[in-house]
């Protein structure tokens, strides 16, 4: 396994403009806000910090507060664009601004990794600006995520970005049990990406809990590759665990195709004065 940190640069629409004291402070579009980020330990550049809004945390560390957002942010969103992409950013009840911009430099990774009509498997897909980067370079995707309301966000993002016509399947399932019934099926991708969360639940109640439905997750998307197949990129966010031993897991279960395993750590620049501020882990198999 070779060890990489990926960093998010800003671009035009995003940037982590400042950090520090448990908080960091970000642009989105046009607007400013400002986040809880424990791992911010350091002290801020700046101690006058100007913005649009702050998440307030409750007393859960894994979870529960509230926005204070000023009259001037639309609550029902606004337009944000990377590279020729366009989609929604808004304030979510569970803090973040409806899509993850640390992930650009996975969205790039991939796309230099795909082909036209290469069949991509997206789960846990979210709001899906990782599902239309992949779509724009011809890839045949498809978008899987337990939230009708997170599907239905990507659907329209797809439309924003004049892609609603590229061939995308849309489901609405629980992650795990859709690729079980896809190894059933006999089917098999080129490229497979998660985002899974450490807890979550499906449309009719499943249950998910990372350390203990990751391996076999793992285990049912290697048997969706085969050695023609080109990548794996699996990203793990809020949890204590380490990317050597997601990566030993990936590892693992490609054992058999080739190819080699990058994992590390994400991490967004600050712009104030260039250093990075860590958001995720990751293991990533390509061939």
């Amino acid at each position: 396994m070779t060890l990489v940190t990926l960093v998010a640069d800003p671009w035009a629409d995003y940037g982590l403009v400042d950090s520090g004291g448990g908080r960091k402070l970000e642009r989105y579009g046009r607007f400013r806000f400002i986040r809880p980020d424990p791992q911010a330990m350091w002290a801020p550049a700046s101690d006058r910090w100007e913005a649009d809004g702050e998440f307030l945390p409750g007393a859960d560390e894994d979870g529960g507060g509230r926005w204070d957002l000023s009259r001037d942010v639309p609550r029902g969103g606004w337009h944000m664009r990377w590279e020729e992409l366009r989609f929604t950013a808004q304030n979510t009840a569970f803090r973040h601004l409806a899509f993850f911009p640390d992930m650009a430099p996975q969205w790039a990774w991939m796309r230099g990794q795909v082909a036209e009509g290469d069949e991509v498997l997206n789960l846990f897909g979210y709001t899906g600006v990782g599902t239309l980067a992949l779509a724009s370079r011809g890839a045949k995707l498809t978008h899987v995520d337990a939230s009708k309301k997170s599907v239905e966000a990507g659907k329209a993002n797809a439309f924003l970005s004049d892609m609603a016509d590229r061939p995308i399947r849309w489901m609405v399932d629980d992650a795990a049990k859709f690729t079980a019934r896809e190894v059933r099926r006999g089917r098999r991708y080129d490229g497979i990406f998660l985002d899974p969360p450490k807890f979550g639940r499906g449309p009719d109640g499943e249950v998910w809990r990372l350390e203990e439905g990751l391996p076999g997750l793992i285990a049912d998307c290697r048997r969706l590759m085969d050695g023609d197949s080109k990548f794996l990129v699996l990203t793990v966010y809020a949890v204590r665990m380490s990317a050597i031993a997601i990566g030993e897991v990936l590892r693992q279960a490609m054992d058999g195709l080739g190819g080699t395993v990058e994992v590390g750590e994400m991490a967004v620049r600050e712009e104030a004065r260039g250093l990075l501020l860590p958001t995720a882990i990751f293991a990533r198999w390509s061939k």
